[in-house]
């Protein structure tokens, strides 16, 4: 369990600098959460999803390595892009902004989803899976206790800043 929370806060920060650089270099007018501190959970949660999937679809199957990563994408691309359009309305309805919209891409459903975007979360999938996590894997494992505590506790903390005070 402890494995998740710490997967969890490594990508909402990566998923944070990502999207700083994106926003500084690629797409100026984007909106990079509702959170004051330097995470993005949307990024922790798709992290976990992936991570959490991969383990669990072959936990107990022998598959081909070319099957495995097929099924990965298609199954992870389509989850995501679930995901991200049902946050999308929810995050609408929670709190009547709208944080993204693909309306103008060109195979779009609706503003919240598109190929061109599931796609990507298809090829970010199959790069947490089989790059960056093995990589980062064994030093997520080390993360001493206290240190795991000590960031959930600024998190709630900014939590609570951003949604009751």
């Amino acid at each position: 369990m402890l494995y998740y929370v710490n997967i969890f806060y490594f990508y909402a920060v990566l998923g944070f600098f990502l999207e700083l650089f994106l926003k500084t270099f690629v797409f100026k007018s984007m909106n990079s959460g509702i959170l004051y501190g330097p995470w993005l959970p949307v990024y922790g949660f798709g992290s976990v999803i992936i991570i959490s999937m991969e383990k669990f679809i072959f936990k107990f199957r022998k598959i081909p390595k070319l099957f495995r990563v097929l099924f990965v994408f298609l199954s992870l691309t389509f989850s995501l892009s679930v995901i991200e359009y049902l946050g999308g309305i929810l995050i609408e309805k929670v709190f009547h902004r709208t944080f993204w919209d693909y309306s103008g891409m060109k195979f779009n459903v609706g503003k919240y989803a598109s190929l061109e975007m599931a796609l990507v979360w298809g090829v970010g999938s199959l790069l947490i899976i089989y790059i960056i996590n093995p990589f980062i894997e064994k030093y997520i494992k080390k993360i001493p206790v206290f240190v795991t505590i000590l960031v959930s506790i600024f998190f709630i903390i900014d939590f609570i800043f951003t949604f009751f005070i």
